[in-house]
Formats: C-alpha cells, structure tokens, sequence
C-alpha cells in the first residue's frame, strides 16, 4: 500500500517548480485584476499551462487563492520582522501600517477576502507566518513607549485590517478613500490626550 502523505510531502521535480511558480505569478495577476471572478482557465492560459497542470497543483480555485493569500501573509511578515527592532517603535508601526496597505491596494482579490473576513484563511496565515508575533511585538513596544493606546490587542488589528480591506474593495480608483480611513485608523490607535 502506497504512503500517500510521503508522495504529497516529496519535493516536486524542475519543471513542475517552474509551473507552480508560473502559476502562482499568473494566479497573482489575473485575481489582483478580477478577485474572486478569476476563473481556472484564465490562469492557466495566463501560465502557458494546461488548465489540468493548474489542477494538479490546486484542486480549486479557492486552493490557489488561499495559497496567494498565504503568499501574501509571508510577504508581510518580513517586512514586519525586518522592522520590529527598529529605533522609534511609533515610527515603525506607522511606516509599516502604510507599506502593507500600499502593497495590497491593487490586489483585488487579496481585498476582497480580507474585507469579506475570511478570517479563518487570514488568521492560519498570518499565524503560520509569524505576523501577528511581529506586529504584535511592534504594537507592544508602541504602547511600551506611550506612543499608542494601551488597550489594543491582536483581535483588533484584525478587525481594522478586515475595515481597511473593506475600504480598499470598494475604492478601487484613485486610493483616496482607503488613505483618509489608514489616516484615520492610525490616528484612533494614539493614546487619548
């Protein structure tokens, strides 16, 4: 009888590497410009794949667009984690606050979960990829310092990423409207005077 989790667990050969990796830069274009409207084929014609290799690799669409959404978590977390000894903890917060939402503003897919708080795939991910520990840890240092409210906790940075996601979904002009609420929320999160 075959291992099943040792042939899933088995590092993929060249080619099929080069295909998910196609596959992933192509997944990231076509759901950035229609969210969750992507269909498999779109991408996978995008990929220069077979829409069956696309399969193989995510056996839905909702697979590979958790995957993004893991991919995108990951790419957080390092710019976090880059940051969070930096000198001025407030400084920090409010550099990195502008960065992850300059990063995702064009990503209509990566909005559309975030805003429809998905939070099961947004929490394992952020989890997994050690962003909460990170943010949490620059949060921490802030409220160390004064410099931000002391009540503040990991569920509502949450809730504000779920509202500025939101925001982002439903503005995707010009960014305005998502820049006044970011202005808005990093204010509310100063310490009463």
């Amino acid at each position: 009888m075959t291992d099943m989790s040792a042939i899933e667990n088995r590092p993929l050969r060249a080619d099929a590497r080069r295909n998910r990796a196609a596959i992933m830069k192509a997944a990231r274009k076509v759901f950035s410009e229609r969210g969750q409207d992507a269909q498999m084929d779109d991408i996978a014609r995008r990929a220069k794949v077979g829409v069956g290799t696309v399969y193989r690799h995510f056996p839905t669409k909702e697979a590979l667009l958790e995957e993004l959404v893991r991919e995108s978590f990951r790419e957080l977390a390092a710019m976090w984690l880059e940051a969070i000894e930096r000198p001025d903890p407030w400084e920090t917060f409010v550099e990195l606050m502008w960065r992850s939402a300059d990063l995702h503003a064009g990503d209509r897919a990566f909005t559309e979960v975030i805003a429809e708080a998905k939070m099961a795939v947004a929490e394992q991910a952020a989890s997994e990829t050690g962003l909460n520990e990170a943010l949490m840890h620059v949060v921490r240092r802030c409220q160390e310092a004064g410099t931000m409210r002391a009540d503040l906790e990991v569920a509502d940075m949450q809730a504000l990423f779920c509202g500025l996601g939101a925001v982002m979904a439903r503005d995707p002009g010009d960014g305005r409207m998502w820049r006044r609420y970011l202005t808005l929320m990093i204010d509310g999160l100063r310490p009463a005077p």
